[in-house]
């Protein structure tokens, strides 16, 4: 049976893209849906993990609202990111079975998926020792976080195109304050266009981790309740 995958065209508020999640995991765990990933864009967020500390938080709640920023904890791993137009955001929400339901292994995937997605584009991306995400030259491209349930995965990964990364200065990244890249910031005017990203995303997160994937957009979706802004 193939997965699914549900690509967005514009850009998706936190609330929204977390209740589409948690609908999801709960008909993925029922095995009413197949393994199924949502690739999208936020509006302007941040987001703290369950490593996140306010002290991350450069600006006051007041700051953020005049800026247009919403500020979420979330219920992932990893500590505190920045999310807008421009960056591609990977939820999967799939079951690990198998060699992969090792939430390592799991990591592991989710970086190579960024990093040959990268190179797809003439970008050296690597691994850092003890922190996870996707590295360049200029700084972390990739981050992600997850959780599982009943060993299903949600939350995922974020990847930067073109994203003004002025977000970022109002927060301390991944609790680590270290350099914060973009394809456009490596790339310049070369930098690929996002529809060809989002493309590469999901055809090596299928090679990665195995799962083939139908493409749909949200009209077209076969489990439409689930994408519903209305959460009843």
């Amino acid at each position: 049976m193939k997965s699914w995958a549900v690509q967005f065209d514009e850009p998706v508020p936190y609330q929204h893209g977390l209740e589409m999640q948690h609908r999801l995991l709960a008909a993925r765990q029922a095995g009413e849906i197949p393994d199924t990933v949502l690739i999208l864009q936020h509006t302007p967020t941040i987001t703290l993990g369950n490593r996140g500390r306010d002290n991350y938080l450069l600006k006051t709640p007041e700051e953020y609202e005049a800026l247009g920023i919403e500020v979420f904890h979330a219920e992932r791993g990893g500590d505190v990111t920045y999310h807008a137009p421009g960056q591609w955001v990977l939820y999967p929400i799939i079951r690990l079975g198998g060699k992969g339901a090792d939430s390592h292994n799991y990591l592991w995937n989710l970086e190579e998926v960024a990093l040959r997605t990268l190179a797809d584009f003439g970008v050296d991306g690597f691994r850092v020792e003890g922190k996870n995400g996707a590295w360049t030259e200029q700084g972390k491209l990739a981050a992600i976080g997850f959780r599982l349930k009943k060993w299903v995965a949600f939350h995922g990964m974020s990847f930067n195109v073109n994203v003004d990364l002025s977000g970022f200065q109002t927060i301390v990244p991944c609790g680590l304050g270290q350099p914060v890249a973009s394809m456009q910031t490596l790339l310049g005017d070369k930098c690929p266009p996002m529809d060809a990203v989002r493309d590469r995303l999901l055809a090596n997160f299928s090679k990665v981790c195995k799962r083939e994937l139908e493409v749909f957009h949200p009209g077209d979706f076969p489990f439409t309740q689930s994408l519903s802004k209305n959460t009843q």
